[in-house]
């Protein structure tokens, strides 16, 4: 059952190794999972999934491949004879359970009500208390509520109750596929991180306080350690208005990442291409810009630099003087760029237009070259190849 499983994960894309199906293996020879498919779920999801990008498409294939497992139970399960069902019950139930069954006048009464309802009902019902249906207190049917009911025709109940949580994908917002999220951004930016410790000493060091204790005979002496703190700085250039105007929301959703993330975080706007000046805010930017050589020397070469814009305008705006739909540049955009590429060698280009589209935008082929093919869309999966770049 395993190895047919494995070849599927590795099919579906994921990154599934030998490794992790031998200590699946291992983990169900201790009986881990015991006999239950929910609890194999999450021993697999444990074991096989290296990285929580690949959650959601893990469920997806978890449910495409043992959904005949759950159904075959079910068959298994019709073919019991009813007394076999009765004295188990009497040894498994507790007597609260027991009670609960009782309260519909025991199990005699609650099959033969729901065949009166069968006789009884010919239509498909929706909510109530009565027929078979969906969505109401009924003892009969799905989605529902009723602690001494019959489910029927679902497979996964609306109270948790037998329900396959497989199908419930819960992690359908980390697939790196899909739309940015604040959360999905937070977790790719996180591998940038690069930990050292600043300030005052005002937390406790407990392994180095136990060490010195050990070594001074037993009397108490104190280590105290500065508080950690990512040390990793990022300049960020943000393109705005024009194109960028549909991308606003991912680009929110970045720059909130970005500032949550990181301690030491500049940001500067720029409409289309880098010229000679940014400025920090757009209800001033026409009265209040910052040169460009002024942010490269207060700046120094540890930070990271990232560019983000969807790179899509006339080529003239890169390649020639005056090029700029806003000003008359005395120097080609490229060549300003240029200048802070030489000033930041760790840089990337984050274009939140899809990739498939980039060799169709002459002005994006210009810019992926000027980056030195360091461009990376602005997806999971993007961000994820772009921080790697930067580290």
């Amino acid at each position: 059952m395993l190895i047919p499983f494995f070849f599927m994960l590795r099919e579906g894309g994921m990154k599934t190794s030998i490794t992790e199906l031998l200590t699946l293996h291992e983990a169900m020879q201790a009986g881990l999972a015991d006999f239950s498919v929910d609890q194999f779920y999450f021993l697999a999801r444990a074991t096989l999934v290296k990285d929580e990008s690949e959650l959601d498409r893990f469920d997806r294939i978890f449910a495409a491949y043992y959904k005949g497992v759950q159904d075959s139970l079910g068959d298994l399960f019709t073919s019991i004879p009813e007394d076999w069902l009765r004295r188990q019950s009497e040894l498994l139930l507790s007597e609260e359970e027991r009670a609960k069954i009782e309260s519909m006048g025991g199990f005699d009464e609650l099959m033969k009500a729901l065949r009166e309802r069968l006789e009884e009902q010919d239509e498909r019902h929706e909510g109530g208390n009565k027929w078979i249906g969906t969505g109401g207190t009924s003892p009969f049917g799905a989605f529902g509520y009723n602690p001494e009911g019959v489910r029927m025709g679902s497979a996964s109940g609306g109270n948790r109750r037998a329900v396959k949580v497989w199908e419930r994908r819960q992690y359908r917002n980390l697939d790196d596929n899909i739309e940015l999220g604040t959360r999905n951004i937070k977790v790719a930016l996180r591998r940038l991180r690069k930990f050292a410790r600043e300030g005052a000493a005002d937390q406790l060091d407990l392994d180095s306080t136990i060490d010195k204790t050990a070594r001074n005979a037993g009397l108490l002496d104190i280590q105290m350690v500065p508080e950690k703190h990512n040390a990793v700085k990022v300049l960020l250039c943000l393109d705005i208005g024009g194109s960028m105007d549909d991308h606003v929301r991912v680009c929110e959703e970045l720059f909130s990442a970005s500032r949550s993330e990181f301690k030491h975080l500049e940001y500067f706007y720029f409409h289309n291409f880098i010229y000679e000046s940014l400025w920090k805010d757009n209800r001033r930017r026409h009265e209040e810009r910052v040169p460009t050589m002024d942010i490269a020397h207060k700046y120094g070469s540890d930070y990271k630099l990232i560019f983000v814009g969807d790179a899509t305008m006339s080529p003239y705006e890169i390649v020639y003087a005056g090029g700029s739909v806003e000003h008359w540049n005395d120097e080609p955009g490229a060549v300003w760029i240029k200048r802070l590429l030489d000033t930041y060698p760790k840089s990337i280009w984050l274009n939140p237009e899809p990739e498939e589209r980039w060799d169709f935008t002459p002005s994006v082929k210009m810019t992926r070259e000027i980056m030195g093919d360091r461009m990376f869309p602005l997806t999971v999966a993007g961000l994820d190849r772009a921080m790697k770049a930067l580290r």
